[in-house]
């Protein structure tokens, strides 16, 4: 890159300014949130959303609820209360004095609430990340140079940048997440 800028530019000055700026900007790190960032929920807690969505009456948009049951993903709130996965939090921060870091989630279309649910777990967990949550079906159209993410759905399989498989090895857990990226920072 340097032998060819002095060429388009007119002096050494310009080309070192331009060979900065490049060196300077961010790498872009896209983040999933489900069984990434947030546990997935308890046994207890998904029965507790359960019952609660059974009290609220089920059945004025199912006749047949029992019939048809459903993924805890699609129980109405069952995204606000899940605990953050063991050091995603302080990982997520750590990787964004680095990085540019976004959140990149999908959520149940069946599950309108989901919606929100996501925004206000990332506003109470990740502040830092305020503004910076993308929902969607199609994560291969997001632009990123690496997506931490434990599935290969969802447009994974078609990402341009680098997949990181999170929860299978070399990346296990954020511990393993974090010694990958300390070594491309040195």
């Amino acid at each position: 890159m340097k032998q060819i800028l002095p060429k388009l530019t007119n002096s050494f000055n310009e080309s070192k300014i331009i060979i900065d700026y490049y060196n300077m900007i961010k790498k872009i790190i896209l983040v999933d949130m489900d069984g990434v960032l947030v546990k997935e929920p308890t046994k207890e807690h998904e029965e507790e959303k359960r019952r609660k969505m059974a009290r609220k009456g089920r059945k004025e948009t199912d006749p047949n609820p029992d019939e048809h049951p459903i993924h805890w993903s699609e129980i109405p709130d069952i995204f606000l209360d899940l605990e953050p996965i063991e050091g995603a939090i302080e990982a997520f921060i750590k990787l964004s004095y680095h990085y540019d870091l976004y959140i990149v989630s999908t959520a149940p279309w069946n599950n309108p609430s989901a919606w929100t649910d996501k925004q206000r777990w990332v506003d109470k967990h990740l502040p830092i990340a305020a503004k910076k949550l993308i929902l969607t079906h199609h994560k291969n159209m997001i632009i990123g140079d690496y997506l931490i993410d434990d599935r290969f759905v969802n447009g994974v399989d078609k990402f341009l940048g680098k997949h990181i498989h999170f929860g299978q090895s070399p990346f296990e857990n954020w511990y393993d997440v974090l010694d990958y990226f300390d070594r491309k920072t040195l």
